[in-house]
């Protein structure tokens, strides 16, 4: 039985601060995902140690190792929860002609409910909709619901990766880029309020680390950076959002929120897992909207899964003038160290 907990207890240490090690290939950046999962396991470990094991050296070694694998998991995970800093705050104000809501929805291309799809549209009612793994048979099916919106950028694409964004407000200055790899597009836009407020819009689906996609998240990587370096310049209010196939709490994100001087409504209230939609233990938050600090939250929810393996998110934000100088220091900090990492990650592929 000791040993038995050994193994378990040396394989979750060694998974959990695999991650620290910064290379790109799938082997190393996957284990950033199931940070909670790693918790929880981690914790049954430290039991079973105390329960069952005999007090040797070994015990104790193995007591203060996976006592500080929790300690660190902890930090990693805390700033998701009601116990750590909110980055977005919550309005007290009703603005009606500055609020935007989006919904986001990646519809997982083999999925064939496009009644459910249509269904969660019409419940959610969004300003502006975004849609991920959209097939032109996709693009079709939906129309029922899709046709309710006067504004479009469609890029229907058979490979899991095609994106459709609807929109009740204007949009101009539209544009589908391919921003590093040549069939992964991503949506620039400008998106005009009731009040004629201009926001820049984009919207992102880079490809995951993972076999069968792409074995290294150099791609995915770069691809977020070069967003985060358009929203940090960017003159107007900024929006990005997308199915980023990373977790908000990867050293990636991270970068990613330093580079473009964006928030996460996220922290600060729960983790909003969004993948996978089937399997409840392994659940990480893959789908992400974040904001320049010109926004204020105004609510945020997950909403029903009609089959796909993600489940749709809701959000709508509220810009303020004066939210800028309430929330300018809850961004993360860009040190020298971070600049020369994402200038270093632009430069690969």
């Amino acid at each position: 039985m000791d040993t038995a907990i050994y193994i378990f207890s040396s394989l979750l240490i060694v998974i959990s601060f695999i991650p620290l090690i910064r290379n790109d290939y799938w082997t190393f950046r996957v284990f950033e995902y199931p940070r909670l999962q790693k918790l929880v396991l981690t914790s049954l470990a430290l039991f079973l140690l105390v329960v069952y094991c005999s007090r040797t050296t070994a015990f104790y070694i193995y007591i203060s190792l996976l006592s500080g694998t929790i300690l660190y998991l902890l930090r990693q995970i805390l700033p998701f929860t009601a116990l750590g800093k909110k980055q977005v705050l919550r309005t007290k104000k009703d603005i009606p002609d500055q609020k935007i809501s989006i919904m986001i929805s990646n519809v997982f291309e083999d999925n064939d409910n496009y009644s459910g799809c249509i269904e969660e549209i019409k419940k959610a009612n969004p300003d502006l909709l975004l849609l991920l793994e959209t097939s032109h048979e996709w693009m079709h099916k939906i129309k029922e619901a899709t046709n309710a919106f006067p504004y479009r950028v469609e890029q229907p694409i058979d490979n899991t990766y095609g994106m459709l964004l609807y929109s009740k407000y204007e949009l101009k200055d539209s544009e589908i880029k391919f921003l590093v790899e040549h069939d992964i597009p991503s949506i620039h836009t400008k998106v005009i309020l009731p009040s004629g407020q201009v926001i820049q819009v984009y919207a992102v689906h880079p490809t995951p680390p993972v076999p069968g996609e792409n074995p290294r998240s150099t791609e995915r990587d770069k691809e977020l950076l070069i967003i985060a370096d358009k929203a940090s310049k960017s003159k107007i209010p900024v929006i990005v959002c997308g199915d980023l196939n990373d977790v908000a709490w990867s050293y990636t994100t991270d970068l990613f929120l330093k580079t473009s001087q964006l928030l996460d409504p996220r922290r600060g209230r729960f983790f909003l897992n969004t993948f996978h939609a089937h399997h409840f233990f392994m659940r990480f938050p893959l789908d992400h909207i974040f904001c320049s600090t010109d926004f204020k939250l105004k609510k945020m929810k997950r909403l029903h899964h009609y089959n796909s393996d993600h489940f749709p998110i809701l959000i709508q934000l509220q810009y303020e003038k004066s939210a800028n100088l309430e929330q300018i220091d809850h961004t993360l900090e860009l040190n020298q160290e971070d600049i020369d990492l994402a200038k270093e990650k632009k430069e690969r592929c």
